[in-house]
């Protein structure tokens, strides 16, 4: 492997690991309820989109967003991130993220599993989120279990 060759992969996998970051840092931040850290993970008109309500766009309506939901004390969200895809393409990437959730609902326990489709964009040295979509394949009451039946 030449030297060109060499900086590129170390290029390649020092973007990758900045991105995955990014996912992580947004769980992170989501269990500390950190506002102002979370909404700087996206670029300044990016986009959330939890499959649940109207997309929120640009971090002014994503940290009112982020607010309701820390203010929310019937609410705790606790996501847990995996298994992250991450494809690069120059200054842009797409990922696939999956998740785990744990969270209190209406003094329920739920549980979720599913994954967020997203679009990264580096801004200066930074990957930042230009829009995340998350896809739920259940987010149910612990008691029922996701096959239904009360199992679990």
């Amino acid at each position: 492997m030449d030297t060109n060759e060499l900086e590129g992969t170390l290029r390649a996998l020092a973007d990758k690991e900045a991105i995955r970051d990014l996912a992580r840092l947004y769980a992170h931040h989501v269990w500390q309820r950190d506002l102002d850290p979370l909404v700087e993970l996206f670029t300044e008109d990016g986009e959330m989109d939890t499959s649940l309500e109207e997309p929120i766009h640009g971090r002014k309506a994503l940290r009112e967003a982020f607010q309701r939901l820390v203010e929310d004390e019937g609410s705790d969200l606790q996501p847990f991130v995996h298994n992250h895809v991450v494809e690069l393409d120059g200054d842009r990437a797409s990922g696939t993220a999956y998740v785990d959730l744990r969270s209190i609902r209406d003094g329920q326990s739920m549980m979720g599993s599913g994954f967020y489709r997203d679009r990264y964009v580096r801004q200066g040295q930074a990957w930042k989120f230009e829009s995340r979509r998350l896809e739920l394949r259940f987010f149910v009451p612990l008691h029922e279990g996701w096959a239904g039946g009360g199992e679990g």
